[in-house]
């Protein structure tokens, strides 16, 4: 890692710490329905929009599109604006914009950024698969986060050859621009959900062997474009919601999640 890319890692932990208590709030359980939808109507900036979709299976330790809502969305928001000066919209000036689309809402072609959870429970219906491929043909960008093993895996590449059928899945290689666009990002980290790491005694491969290794994979478009993203036997996502909860998971994890996750939103924004 070069000593620039050091101290923006470094910086970024430290205005982690300072903030963590302020950003952090009480999430929903399972059942989650959605605090906002749409977008908010003064747009100047960045929206978090979350992907919401029907679960036809169910994933141990998950809770479908919701999992690690909405606290992932509202601290990422936060810290995004915090560490890159990136413009965010906004509920109200205590609110950030984040909000949840369906695949079959028009609100959903007013987000160039798209994100979920889980997917290896997600089943699309037919008019969700015309919309997304709709929408990613046109511009847009999926990142899907927090599914484990063949078995999640097996279905999620089931439901985006759906959508896709004719581009193929790469892992992304660590060359890739994506992995240096402002954070460096040296490996691809493994982030547990905090309650398999607290009852594992530290441990981060939530299915054993079987999700052992982190990837992250991609779909490319014909001129190079990344269409979908895929963060495979990792929980990004919690390393966000989680800051506040654990100095040592904090430690160990926040700073890893929030260097890919920006990197992602200004990939994903500026191409």
């Amino acid at each position: 890692m070069s000593p620039q890319k050091a101290v923006l890692l470094v910086s970024c932990v430290l205005v982690l710490i300072a903030g963590a208590l302020t950003a952090q709030q009480r999430g929903f359980g399972r059942n989650t329905e959605p605090m906002y939808t749409g977008i908010p109507e003064k747009r100047t900036g960045f929206s978090f929009c979350r992907l919401r979709y029907t679960s036809g299976r169910r994933e141990a330790g998950g809770s479908g599109w919701g999992t690690d809502y909405p606290n992932a969305d509202r601290n990422f928001m936060v810290r995004l604006q915090q560490l890159t000066y990136t413009p965010i919209n906004r509920w109200s000036e205590q609110e950030p914009g984040f909000t949840v689309v369906r695949a079959t809402e028009p609100a959903m072609y007013q987000c160039p950024f798209l994100f979920t959870s889980d997917v290896g429970t997600a089943t699309f219906d037919i008019e969700e698969v015309q919309h997304l491929r709709n929408y990613l043909l046109k511009g847009g960008f999926l990142w899907v986060d927090d599914f484990w093993g063949d078995y999640a895996w097996d279905n999620w590449v089931g439901e985006i050859q759906r959508v896709l059928p004719e581009f193929s899945i790469v892992d992304l290689p660590l060359d890739h621009g994506l992995f240096s666009v402002f954070y460096q990002v040296p490996v691809i980290p493994q982030i547990p959900a905090i309650s398999f790491w607290r009852r594992s005694g530290g441990g981060t491969s939530e299915r054993a062997y079987e999700s052992a290794t982190p990837h992250i994979r991609a779909i490319f478009d014909q001129k190079g474009r990344i269409l979908v993203l895929m963060s495979h036997n990792t929980d990004i996502a919690d390393g966000w919601e989680r800051e506040a909860e654990d100095e040592d998971f904090f430690y160990s994890f926040t700073g890893k999640g929030y260097g890919v996750g920006i990197n992602v939103v200004l990939w994903a924004l500026s191409h």
